[in-house]
């Protein structure tokens, strides 16, 4: 299994600026039916990972299948750094589904880090699979001043590169920030990402992964790959 606990941070920094240079901003499928969200939940205190994977169809949204998996690990959490903590869970929990979804939406950055290298581009380039980044938080580059509505959108640039968007997803509420993370281009990324938006902050890829982990990790699902018998909106 991948595991980072032995990596140092001058480690970590050289692999991703190695790792960087395969990454392709140019969108490898657009004909998408199905889109998955990825989380972890864990422990405060604790080493153990929580990872899960939610499969719905595109553009309706209804739940398919989801993938639990339990993980561990040592790599400290820095904002810079989480894919080191969190992939090596997310990559078990994947591999445990038998088709994988057109695209894969990661809870936290694509492009826009440092070194273009957010948790999105990392899964997506050891999968080499479409990925987006959808984080809560800005890591990398700056944006206009975004209107309160619902939709509102700004593009974040660092110097003259577009490397995502800031999206509103709910009137007055703080946005989240879209990203690609491989194999998608910087607005193929809104585009899809919009479509995804419900009447929540988060979109329902993320937000139902975040959701179903954490009933996993309270015990209230089990680990392995599950599809659903009733496909209705699962939260």
């Amino acid at each position: 299994m991948l595991n980072y606990d032995n990596f140092t941070i001058e480690m970590a920094t050289r692999l991703q600026n190695e790792m960087k240079e395969n990454i392709s901003l140019k969108t490898r499928n657009k004909n998408i039916s199905t889109i998955a969200g990825a989380d972890i939940s864990h422990e405060v205190g604790s080493s153990k990972l929580y990872a899960g994977i939610v499969i719905l169809s595109y553009p309706d949204l209804i739940p398919l299948s989801y993938s639990l998996a339990v993980g561990e690990s040592k790599f400290e959490y820095k904002a810079e750094y989480l894919a080191f903590r969190e992939v090596p869970t997310l990559i078990k929990a994947w591999e445990q589904i038998p088709v994988k979804p057109d695209l894969l939406i990661l809870d936290g950055q694509g492009i826009t880090h440092p070194r273009r290298m957010g948790i999105a581009s990392h899964f997506g380039l050891l999968t080499d699979h479409p990925t987006i980044g959808c984080a809560k938080n800005m890591l990398h580059g700056k944006y206009d001043v975004l209107e309160d509505e619902k939709f509102s959108f700004r593009p974040i640039y660092k110097n003259q590169d577009k490397l995502g968007f800031a999206l509103r997803t709910k009137t007055h509420v703080k946005p989240v920030f879209i990203s690609p993370g491989h194999h998608m281009s910087v607005d193929d990324s809104l585009e899809i990402m919009n479509r995804t938006v419900q009447k929540y902050r988060i979109p329902e890829p993320t937000r139902q992964a975040h959701v179903m982990v954490n009933l996993f990790r309270t015990g209230q699902r089990q680990a392995g790959y599950h599809e659903f018998d009733v496909q209705l909106p699962l939260f």
